[in-house]
């Protein structure tokens, strides 16, 4: 499993790939604040968590599922050798900008540490710590802890210099949690090797920076996720291992003082502008940063008390529109969600009174060294006074300073679209050109969305970075203007221009007439209009007006698909949920489906383009949430013949299956399976639909092309979604049934089941076996209850 850090890091400075040194105030550390600091730690280096030793405190934890879990995950990694990581692998980004296989084997090894440390802990009867010993050296003997996308000019890996990034910081840390919680467990000669490579290469590097004697590295003076990543890893790894209070002192003012850089990034409305995954991994760690001292000062030293602190720390909560989706504005995944144990510490600490975050779920940190030794056992947050259960986030957000617009029905009602509305400018923190951008939201899916981030490469960050139609403004639901795309640069923005916020409606309009360059751009405008009425809508217009005619075109993304309703109705879809659009131009447009192909998400952009250039035009849709066609009397399953593509149907790209209109059983589409792999199976999943007990039948056609092995299985739910069918030793469930048949005919195919107690819905899951090799078509598929 790769660790987060991997998944999300960036370079930080766009068109730098190496570490470097900062600039701005790095002015020697007030002593007078070191000596107050000196006070309030204790004689010896103490970590996070509890010594090995202390055996009651381990005993207590390892009962728990969560414990168990985790010592069978050490124990698999018992058996498993460690990846192999050779210079040739580091080297490969210098060379050709790949950065994912370096990643991927560091983090294998390194997400070893964890697991093994903790398990040992948990067991206290030395199991672990023969593979643990052999671990911690092979990460001594890495050429350098600093990723090689972060040593772009190697001087890291050929031992000119030592500096700190995301990586090392982090390992070190953990590496010095290490030593705290099993001390005179490891032998002599590991600890000794251990601590002197946390020294050299993490700890020292840092204070010589602090006390001048060496400039400091960037991220001490930068504003986005670095600085508090950084100063989390190095500040924890200085307390549990630094033998003196003094040095350890001089590592919490020093931190005390430089993150306050990181918080200088979030404007006064607390947003973001690196996204949620960012928000995640950066405040996270600033979260990290406040407990880890605040518990080595024995609560004397609480930064997270800090006014500055308390609007950035409620953003994972404003952020989210409904069912627990968020924009995926900037670098960020469309899957992201809030980061439970942050939520929980704000929650706590701030006393929102938030329902989802008000207990720990040990399962959530139990396998991390860092959040799971500070928060499993006592903490400040578990102290902190238990507020009563808040009404929910209410029904918007404004953050007035970024210029976005967050839209959410009302409780209770029959709305059930939820919008995300984006201004600001195009040189935020990881930027995309997105002015004008906005999500809709229906149910638990961002039906039209902002695709978010792409995978890193060097082109990512660097001159490059906006070659990538998923960051330039050709991959944002925003206007292209006289044929041109957004320009990157704090002077292009969106000016909001009008706002007007009732229970029965937002308003957001914007001017994006200087987001673009184009010399005869007049005017433009987009006023967005949410309103909760009914099951709900939003309303996008756009008015332009040129000194000479030009071509105007805007568009919607969706990760699922289109239909075409009619000349000005389109039906888009991700998986169950939809939504209907409604065109309505002055001129006349056409319509033009493009899929962006970056290393990525893969979104269909859809352009509304006028046939004629204009010297003023308006532009509107307006989209609302659509239950889509209807299926047949008495079939549960939605677009069971596949006439209406995908929707309703989960088809992952390595999913071997697709839609075709070359065999249909009736109608004109019908889902083509391809197997050609022995070692994976296709995975196809029609969307949950609601069931009330009883017996059921699963109908459809199947037409074999070659081979066999198409197993049809249906997964029951319950209520709160938690699957019910019972898996085998090795994690399967049993299918309904095998299609068989001739090759080259049509041939029906029936299976009854009967519903378990307690299930609420069923998906239909058409999986051919991992060992089979089969082309088939099915269509036609039915789920319906079973008289008589």
């Amino acid at each position: 499993m790769v660790p987060q850090w991997l998944s999300i890091v960036c370079l930080g400075v766009v068109l730098l790939l190496t570490i470097g040194t900062g600039q701005g105030d790095a002015a020697p550390l007030d002593a007078a604040r070191v000596a107050e600091i000196v006070a309030m730690l204790p004689p010896q280096p103490v970590g996070p968590g509890k010594p090995i030793s202390d055996r009651e405190a381990w005993e207590s934890l390892a009962a728990t599922e969560a414990a168990q879990d985790l010592i069978r995950r050490a124990e698999s990694l018992l058996t498993q050798p460690l990846p192999d990581q050779p210079d040739e692998l580091f080297l490969e980004f210098s060379r050709t900008g790949n950065r994912t296989n370096w990643q991927n084997v560091s983090g294998q090894r390194r997400g070893r540490l964890s697991p093994l440390v903790i398990a040992e802990c948990l067991e206290g009867q030395g199991r672990f710590l023969s593979a643990l010993e052999q671990l911690v050296e092979a990460l001594c003997a890495e050429r350098t802890w600093v990723m090689p996308a972060h040593d772009g000019n190697l001087t890291n890996f050929r031992g000119e210099s030592v500096d700190i990034d995301l990586a090392s910081s982090s390992l070190g840390w953990q590496l010095a949690i290490t030593d705290w919680l099993l001390g005179a467990r490891l032998s002599p000669r590991v600890r000794d090797l251990l601590r002197e490579n946390v020294r050299r290469r993490v700890l020292d590097p840092v204070l010589a920076m602090v006390r001048g004697e060496r400039p400091p590295n960037w991220w001490l003076l930068t504003t986005n996720n670095w600085n508090a990543v950084c100063l989390a890893g190095v500040t924890g790894a200085a307390l549990a291992l630094v033998e003196t209070p003094q040095e350890r002192a001089e590592f919490v003012a020093a931190a005390e003082k430089f993150s306050r850089n990181f918080l200088a990034g979030f404007p006064a409305d607390g947003y973001c502008t690196e996204g949620l995954g960012y928000w995640n991994y950066g405040f996270g760690h600033y979260v990290l940063l406040c407990e880890t001292i605040w518990q080595a000062t024995g609560g004397h030293l609480d930064l997270f008390a800090l006014p500055e602190v308390q609007m950035p720390a409620q953003f994972g909560a404003r952020i989210q529109i409904i069912g627990g989706v968020s924009p995926a504005f900037a670098d960020c995944s469309v899957t992201a969600r809030p980061d439970a144990t942050t939520m929980w510490y704000v929650n706590r600490r701030l006393g929102l009174g938030l329902a989802d975050y008000e207990a720990l779920d040990p399962r959530w940190v139990v396998g991390n060294l860092t959040s799971g030794m500070l928060f499993l056992f006592d903490n400040s947050a578990t102290v902190a006074t238990h507020n009563a259960i808040a009404p929910g986030p209410g029904l918007r957000t404004w953050f007035d300073q970024a210029g976005v617009l967050i839209g959410r029905p009302a409780p209770g009602s029959e709305c059930r679209l939820g919008v995300a509305l984006k201004g600001g400018h195009n040189n935020e923190h990881h930027n995309h050109n997105d002015l004008g951008s906005f999500v809709v939201v229906v149910g638990d899916r961002p039906v039209l969305l902002d695709p978010g981030a792409e995978v890193y490469t060097a082109r990512t960050f660097s001159s490059r970075r906006y070659e990538s139609n998923l960051l330039n403004s050709f991959g944002h639901p925003v206007p292209v203007v006289a044929g041109k795309l957004q320009p990157a640069g704090e002077q292009w923005r969106a000016t909001v221009v009008r706002t007007e916020f009732t229970d029965a409606a937002d308003t957001l309009e914007l001017d994006l007439s200087h987001a673009y360059d184009v010399p005869e751009l007049k005017t433009l405008t987009r006023t967005f209009v949410y309103s909760r009425a009914g099951a709900g809508s939003l309303t996008v217009t756009d008015r332009v007006a040129f000194t000479s005619p030009q071509t105007f075109e805007t568009a919607l993304l969706t990760l699922g698909g289109w239909y075409r309703l009619s000349e000005s109705r389109l039906f888009a879809y991700d998986r169950e949920q939809a939504v209907e659009v409604e065109i309505e131009s002055t001129g006349k447009y056409e319509l033009d489906e493009t899929q962006i192909l970056e290393d990525g998400a893969q979104p269909f952009r859809m352009a509304i383009r006028l046939t004629e250039p204009v010297m003023e035009a308006s532009v509107t849709v307006r989209i609302t949430p659509s239950d889509g066609p209807g299926e047949t009397s008495g079939n549960l399953l939605r677009n069971g013949g596949f006439e209406y593509g995908s929707w309703a149907w989960s088809l992952p790209r390595d999913g071997l299956g697709s839609i075709s209109t070359n065999q249909p059983c009736s109608g004109t589409s019908s889902l083509h399976i391809v197997d050609d792999s022995d070692t994976q199976g296709s995975n196809i999943t029609s969307a949950r639909v609601p069931i009330q007990g009883g017996r059921y039948v699963v109908r459809g056609q199947v037409y074999h092309v070659s081979g066999s092995g198409i197993g049809v299985y249906v997964m029951q739910y319950d209520a709160a979604g938690r699957r019910l069918n019972v898996p085998d030793e090795r994690g399967n469930i049993s299918p309904l049934g095998t299609l068989e048949g001739a090759t080259g005919q049509w041939q029906p195919f029936a299976y009854e089941f009967d519903s378990l107690p307690g299930a609420a819905t069923v998906a239909l899951w058409i999986h051919s076996y991992n060992g089979a090799q089969v082309e088939a078509y099915l269509d036609d598929l039915e789920i319906a209850p079973q008289h008589g």
